[in-house]
């Protein structure tokens, strides 16, 4: 097998150097044939976007001659799209991908330096049609070329670009723009998302609306963010997410695709486990394998199935999401974590994060950023209804490490330990002290009211139970003549302590107390004989807990 190319992006290097590649080469062809003058396509990260907008720019690019990169590959195939536009076109290409600033001052000065970089490397050209420029644009350009620019000379700077560039050359412009969201994404987490979208809303409006210059502009970037409040006006920008069919197969790798990768590594035997963790993503009506976690388990020399995605960003914006939903969604991250199915979700492909503690935009951006994927898809009045699911055991793994560091993230991990520990040695008057500690310095991230708190309180304790690591933990099942709370049984050791909780909260309206509270969860645990599959299960040492809250305080009694 070739050498792999694992975080390579650079489509002449890994063709130059003879290294392993998966044609996606007729994605030029796409883009050429597409019926929108500017495609904006969303991917979930590590799919292959800034690769594939590298290779466009090594087909269009005027100032190269790269016919050889091409031979042998499927676009080459298209006679008639290679005379008439390989390296035919001056190109525009700028990344994103790097900008990630805590604050806005530091992000706006890493995009001015991103811009000036872009606007420099044009120098000749912008001084050789300089005569040919009105006012305003020859001082945009040159402000930034001469390090003196202000805001509003980065904000044109694209369109003016595009003029200079098609008066020099004679030839429409070809727009590349890689990952674009990804300073919003940092925007939201450091709190100037406003300010930088009025920047990026400026732009991108001043670059592609009513850019006669342009012949074809390909936007990348993980999540459509929704016009009214970054593409506002720009009817010529046609998005293409993972909803959609159009671009399905060139970004990750299909099925047949994965198989052939297998096959020529020897290791295909290994097929099914490799669909079973890295498959899932559903990319318009095709299955589509992750392409970096599959490359990356591929060149691994023992072959193991690690979660290689979630090394490669920050979940920060997972548990900041996590922090701020309704207690809806903290009851249904407990049938995510079970890696089951929650029906009929509505998803919305206009991200608007202004709007995220809304449950409809968390899920969608879950959804489209690669965590959920839907297995069912329906249209209802004109909207997008879909049952959700975990993709795989990849990102099920990403999920409840996620959710299992944000709850700890307060509480010393020592103590955490002691906490679990005390539990299933039945400790119960050391595990009630911490644990009672523990919800005081941690359970502020969730938004605790009357409506659903019971529901809240489980998920809570589950996402501390994740810890657990030699043990099963359980959860709402049937058991006897009802359902239990939450089931705990070591995994390999049947004499180990079986513990099951009743969780409860206090009724104010009947003006109930702790130690009434603790008595009924006891007595519906007995009267409905929850321990009957327990017992079934070879378990015999089985500890009783009734588990209490009210408010930031738990009372426990065995």
């Amino acid at each position: 097998m070739k050498q792999l190319a694992i975080g390579q992006s650079d489509f002449k290097t890994i063709i130059k150097h003879n290294k392993y590649y998966i044609d996606k080469t007729l994605f030029i062809k796409d883009v050429i044939d597409s019926q929108s003058d500017f495609s904006l396509i969303t991917r979930p990260r590590r799919f292959g976007k800034t690769l594939n907008l590298g290779m466009l720019d090594y087909f269009f690019n005027v100032e190269e001659q790269n016919k050889e990169l091409f031979e042998n590959l499927d676009i080459s195939k298209e006679k008639d799209i290679l005379d008439k536009y390989l390296n035919q076109y001056p190109v525009i290409f700028i990344t994103f991908k790097e900008i990630k600033n805590q604050n806005f001052e530091g992000c706006l000065s890493s995009i001015s330096a991103l811009l000036s970089g872009m606007v420099s490397k044009y120098e000749k050209e912008i001084y050789s049609v300089l005569k040919r420029l009105d006012k305003n644009e020859k001082n945009s350009l040159i402000n930034i070329l001469e390090d003196k620019a202000i805001d509003e000379n980065y904000q044109v700077c694209l369109k003016s670009l595009s003029k200079v560039l098609y008066l020099y050359y004679d030839k429409e412009v070809v727009l590349l723009i890689d990952e674009y969201d990804t300073p919003i994404h940092s925007s939201y987490i450091g709190n100037y998302y406003q300010e930088l979208m009025e920047f990026m809303k400026s732009f991108l409006s001043n670059g592609l609306k009513d850019n006669k210059y342009l012949f074809r502009g390909v936007i990348t970037g993980i999540l459509r963010i929704a016009k009214e409040s970054i593409f506002s006006g720009l009817n010529n920008v046609i998005s293409y997410t993972i909803l959609d069919n159009y671009y399905s197969n060139r970004f990750g790798f299909t099925i047949d695709e994965t198989r052939q990768i297998l096959i020529d590594a020897e290791i295909e035997n290994n097929f099914d486990e490799v669909l079973e963790n890295y498959n899932g993503y559903k990319i318009g009506d095709l299955e589509i394998l992750n392409p970096w976690s599959l490359l990356c388990y591929v060149g691994d020399e023992k072959h193991r199935l690690l979660a290689y995605w979630a090394n490669t960003a920050s979940n920060e914006l997972i548990q900041e999401l996590i922090k701020i939903s309704s207690d809806e969604f903290k009851t249904n991250l407990e049938v995510l974590l079970k890696n089951k199915v929650l029906q009929k979700i509505k998803i919305d492909s206009n991200i608007v994060f202004s709007m995220l503690d809304n449950d409809t935009y968390i899920y969608s951006l879950l959804f489209f950023s690669g965590y959920l994927k839907c297995i069912n898809q329906q249209i209802i009045d004109s909207k997008y209804y879909c049952d959700l699911q975990v993709v795989n055991m990849e990102t099920l793994s990403i999920f409840k490490d996620t959710i299992s560091n944000w709850i700890n993230s307060s509480f010393q991990t020592g103590k955490l330990k002691i906490l679990l520990k005390s539990l299933v040695d039945g400790d119960i008057k050391l595990f009630e002290k911490l644990f009672s500690r523990y919800i005081l310095e941690t359970l502020s991230y969730f938004d605790v009211n009357r409506s659903n708190e019971e529901a809240v309180y489980q998920a809570f304790l589950l996402g501390i139970l994740i810890n657990l690591e030699e043990y099963e933990v359980i959860s709402n099942q049937e058991a006897g003549y009802g359902r239990f709370d939450i089931l705990i049984l070591h995994k390999t050791d049947k004499k180990k302590l079986a513990i099951i909780m009743e969780l409860k909260t206090i009724d104010e309206f009947e003006e109930e107390t702790k130690e009434i509270a603790l008595e009924k969860a006891l007595t519906q645990i007995e009267e409905k004989k929850y321990e009957t599959a327990t017992k079934k299960r070879g378990y015999e040492n089985i500890l009783k807990l009734g588990v209490v809250f009210d408010g930031k305080r738990c009372w426990i009694k065995r």
